[in-house]
């Protein structure tokens, strides 16, 4: 089961600014609801793990981050990461790509787009709930990363610094909300 990502996020911060928390992984995970990097192979490989919440299931992936391209003058890179269940029931991947734009000197914007596919038990949940599932995580990442270049105001934090502001993980009820907006749209859409 393969489920589609895009979200653009505008933010109140130089284009450099956001560049540069942008190329640091540790930095990104650390937005990203659940996840966590574990160990830095190279300049170019990662390891870490990454706890979601399903309906009434948990689900615990260990894996690694492959980056791919970076590209300093668009300010873009692509990101390639695969994991399994911690159980061996379920695998996962997820291609992205993220780029920054600056709009003018004080504020740029966030796009990014890319594909999550599930195997296995996780696959089970279905397209719509996965989807949903994916659209509250990138939300609360995108949240998160505005959060974490708004609490340093003069600079980014460097590579694998603490975060100078705590991220929020993503809430049990945002999932359920958004889970129960996208069934309701399903139900009163069918013919």
């Amino acid at each position: 089961m393969k489920v589609p990502l895009s979200r653009t996020v505008a933010l109140a911060v130089p284009a450099e600014r956001a560049w540069t928390l942008l190329q640091d992984v540790p930095g990104v995970a650390a937005c990203m609801p659940g996840a966590k990097i574990t160990e830095q192979v190279d300049a170019a490989h990662y390891k870490g793990v990454v706890a979601v919440k399903v309906g009434p299931a948990s689900l615990s992936f260990r894996g690694e981050i492959e980056v791919q391209d970076v590209n300093a003058g668009s300010r873009s890179l692509r990101l390639l990461a695969k994991g399994t269940d911690t159980t061996g029931g379920s695998g996962a991947s997820m291609a992205l790509a993220a780029r920054i734009e600056a709009r003018d000197a004080a504020s740029c914007t966030l796009i990014g787009s890319g594909e999550v596919s599930m195997s296995g038990k996780a696959a089970g949940f279905g397209a719509r709930m996965m989807s949903t599932v994916a659209d509250q995580v990138i939300g609360q990442f995108a949240a998160n990363f505005a959060a974490r270049l708004q609490a340093a105001p003069e600079a980014a934090p460097a590579a694998g610094a603490p975060a100078a502001a705590a991220v929020q993980p993503l809430g049990a009820f945002g999932l359920f909300w958004g889970a129960l907006k996208a069934w309701l749209r399903a139900l009163f859409a069918r013919p």
